[in-house]
């Protein structure tokens, strides 16, 4: 008789068996893991394998967003449009991070400040393409000369001349009905690009048309709201987006009431600006930067013009003064809207503008007295202030939105960036609303100042707040409080040195020292067409 089995349940109390029997349960409903497969080491992105190509990319940006537009070495408390600009490039692998700005040849038409918002900036670089360089008069997918698309291999200078060569079938994928792949190079899960389903099949005979990236979908996928990518035109090789430039559209809102009830006279506003068109010297209406060493401050201003946006009947509302020129000085836009607030307001006359022009005996008619330096004023806010855009001439830029056809030649143009920005804006008239509604709160317990548009000259001159200070309007409801009780003209002001004094003293000073060496570390080329 063989012996009874012994097992270690035998010892096992009932409770302790049914605890055993749950375990067992809850392990058989788990699924199995399979162990961690090993990471395939990333793959070192080779620029040099890919062509690459010139192109001018148009974009917008809310100023109040960033630390202005130029990129900054040092530590900023906000980010800065071409810094965020240039770290999507670099994700997208459209640019080697290596080189910099310097090594992808990057331009700017013009700088702006702090605060100040840009419909139409444009800059200028070289980009990785999809489409290589090609023999004779072929076209690539977009409908224009491959000798016109500014194609070169991508370890080639920018002022190098591209060799034509077939581009490799590398350089993108293509999908059964024509449309590209996922681009070598991109992130599948940035680009969503389409995929095919389809089989191996006999190669068709018929070349299928090739297509360029999709630069606005790729950086718009990688930037934020506040910076959209509008449109992109390839270039030649020796287009600059800073010196190819025609014209620069600046555009500053402002209202036509104000705070303290005064409303501003638009008439004087409109005369004022009329004496702006033409070419003159611009030195009392810009600031004066010792770093820059500007000696010549004559500008051309094609056109000034305040027009209205949003008015009632009695002309009150929302105005726009539209400023365009060829080249623009720092800050001048700001400088300029400043004088002209206080000619709305009653304080100056229309031709101080004239005046402050006049630097030397003669050399604007009409003027009342020479202005060689600049009088003491406080630009205007940087808010309101918008560079709307930077014109070029046709036969330079051909603007598209897609990586098809250009808009020009009945190209597609349905993409989904006017839904994008239609989204910020109707959010941005719940703002207003609600800004209207505590208005309306506050003004059950509190009065609102008396409206005083008869007033005299003189009377609107001397007038003062209840606490009798001077408030002088700068735009974005911000107002500048003298400590006077009346009103300086800006004529009588203490001045400042002039020009060549200031310029000067920063030479022999520690500033130019200080300036020569960022620029050595930097390399940086500073811009004076369109600061702002």
């Amino acid at each position: 008789m063989a012996a009874p089995s012994t097992s270690i349940y035998d010892t096992w109390s009932r409770e302790e068996l049914i605890a055993r029997l749950t375990e067992l349960d809850l392990e058989k409903g788990r699924p199995r893991q399979r162990p961690p497969s090993p990471k395939r080491p990333n793959k070192a992105f080779d620029f040099a394998t890919h062509p690459r190509r010139k192109i001018a990319l148009k974009f917008c940006y809310s100023g109040w967003e960033y630390g202005g537009l130029a990129f900054q070495n040092m530590n900023t408390s906000l980010p800065t449009v071409e810094g965020v600009l240039f770290d999507a490039l670099v994700k997208a692998r459209l640019i080697d991070p290596a080189g910099g700005f310097e090594g992808c040849g990057w331009e700017k038409c013009g700088r702006t400040d702090r605060g100040v918002s840009a419909a139409g900036q444009v800059i200028s670089l070289w980009v990785r393409s999809a489409l290589g360089p090609k023999t004779g008069g072929q076209t690539d997918g977009m409908g224009a000369a491959a000798s016109e698309r500014s194609i070169s291999p991508s370890h080639a200078t920018p002022d190098a001349k591209s060799t034509p060569i077939e581009a490799t079938s590398t350089s993108t994928s293509t999908a059964a009905d024509g449309l590209p792949g996922l681009e070598i190079g991109f992130e599948e899960e940035d680009l969503e690009a389409p995929r095919t389903n389809s089989s191996l099949s006999i190669p068709s005979t018929t070349p299928k048309p090739r297509y360029e990236h999709d630069y606005l979908a790729i950086l718009n996928r990688l930037l934020p709201p506040t910076i959209r990518i509008i449109a992109w035109s390839p270039v030649s090789d020796c287009f600059s987006a800073r010196f190819s430039c025609a014209y620069r559209h600046y555009k500053y809102f402002f209202s036509s009431n104000t705070s303290t009830g005064h409303a501003l006279n638009i008439d004087r506003m409109r005369t004022a600006a009329s004496l702006l068109i033409g070419e003159h010297d611009f030195r009392n209406l810009c600031k004066l930067d010792p770093g820059k060493q500007i000696t010549m401050f004559k500008r051309k201003v094609m056109h000034a013009e305040i027009e209205p946006l949003s008015v009632d009947s009695a002309g009150k509302g929302m105005y726009v003064f539209n400023l365009i020129g060829s080249a623009f000085l720092y800050h001048q836009v700001r400088h300029i809207m400043a004088v002209l607030f206080m000619v709305g307001r009653g304080q100056e006359e229309p031709q101080v503008v004239t005046s402050l022009m006049n630097v030397e005996e003669g050399l604007e008619p009409g003027a009342t007295e020479v202005v060689d330096s600049k009088p003491e004023y406080q630009m205007a806010d940087a808010l309101p202030l918008m560079l709307w855009d930077c014109g070029y001439p046709e036969e330079l830029v051909d603007w598209r939105t897609t990586n098809g056809y250009p808009v020009a030649d009945g190209g597609d143009t349905r993409t989904d960036l006017y839904q994008q920005l239609h989204a910020i804006h109707e959010r941005s008239q719940v703002y207003t609303v609600l800004n209207e509604h505590f208005l309306a709160a506050a003004s059950r317990f509190h009065l609102p100042p008396p409206t005083r548009d008869g007033l005299s000259r003189d009377e609107e001159v001397s007038s003062a707040t209840p606490s009798g200070k001077v408030l002088i309007p700068l735009g974005g409801g911000t107002y500048k409080r003298t400590s006077q009780d009346k009103y300086t003209p800006l004529l009588r002001r203490n001045r400042l040195d002039p020009v060549e004094v200031i310029n000067e003293r920063w030479r022999v000073g520690k500033g130019f020292r200080r300036e020569e060496r960022r620029k050595a570390a930097e390399g940086a080329m500073e811009d004076s067409d369109g600061d702002e």
